[in-house]
């Protein structure tokens, strides 16, 4: 069905997913994940309209890109070359920039009762990315899961770290405070003041970043987790009679809790939701010592994310 018509005039479809106990609504519009219903509740942050999505969002429920999470001083180097981004996020580049794969129309290339395939091009020099990138989202229900499957190929070698962006809330309502999070991982990345990376990960052991054992989100740090973790398995989420698992084959996990969230430019509240945006790290594209994120032609970068509800 037609949700919406951008100022363009381009129309921006809303699929509508089903398997089990699960339902789900996926805009073209940012490969946006606008509903997630287990059991009838709605267990992720939507918006009403388009024009809300346009306005009044912080990337609730898409896919970011060509860069999911931030690039220092806004540029990097590859063979030699600077390439300059768009400044969003202070002196940093935040989610592919100023009109990231957020903001764009993909295309529906497959799609089923329970599974929908979108794509999208990004043209060379696309928000100062170099190379033309090819990028798929395949979203599938499959009974109890969630499952996203990301790919990517270039025809000039770029950078990619391709992620979804949902805001989770297991009570369906309220603050995710009192939600508790288990995450097997050893180590997370400090920051420094602009949430950059500031080296090398360190040991969360004797830290608010220790989730080796369970913890809820409000206990410790005021639940101001905006941090990339460095997975060693899986991170589950609980909050009353629900759980939910998140495996993935990338890297790292930023764990976000949502206390930036204000209320007034957006229709939530600090903690209304919490993000757990499955990703290689921030600023790699500087940072020479973590997992590299280039991608040349030839290659195809893939990737697979679940989210379990148990």
């Amino acid at each position: 069905m037609i949700f919406g018509t951008l100022p363009s005039g381009q129309q921006v479809e809303c699929v509508e997913l089903a398997s089990g106990r699960l339902r789900a609504e996926v805009l073209t519009y940012g490969a946006i994940v606008r509903r997630l219903e287990v059991s009838g509740v709605n267990v992720v942050l939507g918006l009403d309209t388009l024009q809300d999505y346009q306005t009044r969002s912080r990337y609730f429920g898409a896919v970011v890109g060509r860069y999911g999470n931030r690039i220092a001083n806004s540029r990097f180097t590859l063979d030699g070359v600077e390439f300059r981004l768009p400044a969003n996020n202070g002196p940093s580049s935040l989610h592919g920039g100023t009109e990231g794969f957020d903001s764009k129309v993909w295309k529906v290339a497959e799609r089923s009762e329970s599974s929908v395939t979108l794509t999208l091009t990004s043209p060379d020099g696309d928000q100062g990315y170099p190379g033309t990138l090819t990028a798929s989202v395949t979203y599938t229900l499959a009974g109890d899961a969630l499952r996203i499957d990301y790919t990517a190929d270039t025809d000039a070698p770029t950078v990619v770290n391709l992620t979804n962006h949902s805001y989770f809330n297991l009570n369906g309502g309220g603050d995710v405070l009192d939600h508790v999070v288990r995450m097997e991982a050893e180590h997370y990345l400090p920051v420094d003041e602009d949430k950059i990376p500031t080296g090398e990960p360190a040991k969360v052991k004797g830290t608010p970043f220790d989730f080796l054992e369970p913890h809820t989100v409000g206990e410790r740090y005021d639940g101001a987790y905006d941090h990339c973790f460095v997975l060693d398995g899986e991170v589950t989420v609980t909050a009353g009679d629900l759980t939910m698992k998140v495996t993935t084959t990338e890297p790292g996990v930023q764990f976000y809790a949502g206390g930036m969230l204000d209320g007034v430019a957006t229709p939530y509240g600090a903690f209304a939701g919490l993000c757990l945006e499955t990703q290689h790290f921030p600023d790699s594209p500087n940072q020479p010592q973590f997992p590299s994120t280039v991608l040349r032609p030839g290659e195809l970068r893939t990737s697979t994310t679940t989210y379990r509800f148990i």
